[in-house]
């Protein structure tokens, strides 16, 4: 199997509003995130790629536009907002667009990391 990865950052807001209100997490912070996604293939296409990276642009300009310096409460609409709802949302927002689509992780800090594959 074949397995290419890019990498994608933004900065944005959350709560998680069902913490108790003394939990950290629980007050309205921000995270530098780092999106990770990762693509296989059992062969390679004609030009020797699991797929060209250029092809990932719209995964590119759909973080900038709706997630870039946003609240993520409000752009996904509910309050879990945690590196595993997100690692979810952004994989299936890639596999509707590229079906060689794997997995997808997020980090919201250097040391931690949430990871989807289904």
């Amino acid at each position: 199997m074949f397995r290419i990865t890019k990498e994608f950052h933004f900065s944005a807001s959350h709560r998680l509003t069902s913490l108790p209100a003394d939990h950290q997490c629980g007050r309205l912070h921000g995270h530098n995130y780092v999106v990770e996604v990762e693509l296989s293939a059992a062969t390679l296409n004609s030009h020797g790629f699991v797929r060209d990276y250029h092809e990932l642009a719209p995964l590119k300009s759909y973080i900038d536009e709706y997630f870039d310096h946003r609240h993520l409460n409000e752009v996904l609409g509910h309050d879990q907002v945690t590196a595993e709802c997100l690692a979810k949302h952004f994989y299936d927002w890639c596999k509707d667009r590229l079906p060689e689509t794997s997995a997808v992780r997020v980090s919201e800090t250097p040391k931690t990391w949430a990871e989807y594959r289904p």
